[in-house]
This record gives structure tokens, C-alpha cells and sequence, in this order.
């Protein structure tokens, strides 16, 4: 059985039913290293598991979209559901 365990360094955020953990790990064969989003949901009798894996060049863009996104939540908040929708694909 290979006892590999390729993380590294783990920060847990814990939001009501929600559990996220934020993850570096390397890859068994080259020692790369990467991040894995993870979101541990509990539900009555159970609970589901949703991650993203994010590789090291992908990190600045990927960074840069999610700082934009939460600056545009906390400025546009309409609580009401009147948040003005818009679309930007960054495909570069």
C-alpha cells in the first residue's frame, strides 16, 4: 500500500454547516506544488465533498478573479436580489 501523503499545509475555515479547507499538496513524481479547495458540507444524514484543484500557473489569475469578484459582492450587495448582473470571461 503506498503511504504517500502529498499535503503540506492546511488552513480550515469553518462557516455554519460549511467546512472549507484550503490546501497545498506536491505531486507524487515531480514535488510541483498545488492548491486543492475543498467544501465539506453537512447535511441531516450525511455529508458531500466538492474540490477544486488549482495548479501553481494558474495561481495568479485565478487569485486576481476572486479578489475582483468579492470586491464587486461587497460593493453591488443588494440584499433583495436587484444585483446588477455582469459577465467577464478572462480567457487568457
Amino acid at each position: 500500500m503506498d503511504n504517500y501523503n502529498n499535503e503540506i499545509f492546511t488552513r480550515i475555515v469553518k462557516a455554519g454547516r460549511r467546512t472549507y479547507f484550503v490546501d497545498v499538496r506536491s505531486t507524487k513524481n515531480t514535488n510541483e506544488l498545488y492548491l486543492t479547495i475543498t467544501e465539506k458540507k453537512r447535511t441531516d444524514n450525511d455529508s458531500e465533498k466538492f474540490k477544486i484543484f488549482l495548479y501553481k500557473e494558474d495561481f495568479d489569475k485565478f487569485l486576481a478573479a476572486l479578489n475582483e469578484s468579492i470586491h464587486y459582492a461587497k460593493v453591488n450587495d443588494n440584499s433583495n436580489g436587484q444585483a446588477r448582473k455582469e459577465l467577464y470571461t478572462n480567457a487568457g
